[in-house]
């Protein structure tokens, strides 16, 4: 049995779920986190030196990093649909699960633990203008790609670019700030929608 450690709200722990859900593989998960065990207890930290979800647990093999765990589970399945073999096809599904896990998890954090989480720690006008410009930006960049190509991020067929991405879509549309209208990501997110792994994990009313 594979477990799976971190709550179930994380948008982290989702990406896991979701793609567990398109392997058809049961994950037995345990609630760890904010509000559940502390990921700083010495047990936890002794999985992921960072105190961070999820971790997975695959016998003697743990892994951390949310993009990480879903490469390895669609190759441990494997899932050449949701990650290519060809060299070409496979760096442009990672290309987009780099990006997403880099430029534009940092552009969204300001906005998200503001509007979101009311930490008042972010709460600074200036920054906050200047995030949310930023986070609308880097969605333009995927609108663009989308209305340049598609239907999906990485070409013509699903893949985990779409996993990772479509959870950034829904925080996106989720956050309470003025966006733009981005008719390629309207359609990309009804796509989504027909996919009942992105149902349960993320067009779910979490953020």
């Amino acid at each position: 049995m594979l477990k799976l450690l971190g709550k179930a709200s994380s948008i982290n722990v989702r990406k896991v779920l979701w793609t567990g859900h398109e392997l058809g593989l049961p994950l037995q998960r345990e609630d760890w986190g904010s509000g559940f065990r502390s990921t700083q207890q010495p047990e936890f930290l002794a999985l992921n030196p960072n105190g961070l979800v999820p971790v997975l647990i695959d016998g003697e093999r743990v892994l951390w990093e949310s993009n990480t765990i879903c490469r390895y589970l669609a190759g441990r399945e494997g899932r050449h649909d949701l990650l290519p073999q060809a060299p070409g096809a496979r760096a442009a599904v990672e290309m987009w699960m780099d990006w997403q896990a880099t430029d534009l998890n940092n552009a969204w954090r300001y906005v998200f633990m503001s509007r979101v989480r009311q930490d008042a720690a972010y709460q600074d006008a200036a920054r906050l203008a200047a995030a949310e410009r930023e986070w609308n930006r880097l969605m333009g960049l995927l609108e663009h790609q989308l209305a340049g190509g598609g239907p999906y991020v990485a070409g013509e067929a699903f893949t985990l670019a779409d996993v990772v991405l479509g959870l950034s879509l829904n925080r996106w549309l989720m956050t309470p700030f003025t966006r733009p209208d981005y008719p390629a990501l309207g359609g990309y997110l009804q796509r989504l929608q027909q996919r009942p792994g992105f149902r349960l994990h993320g067009a779910n009313g979490l953020p």
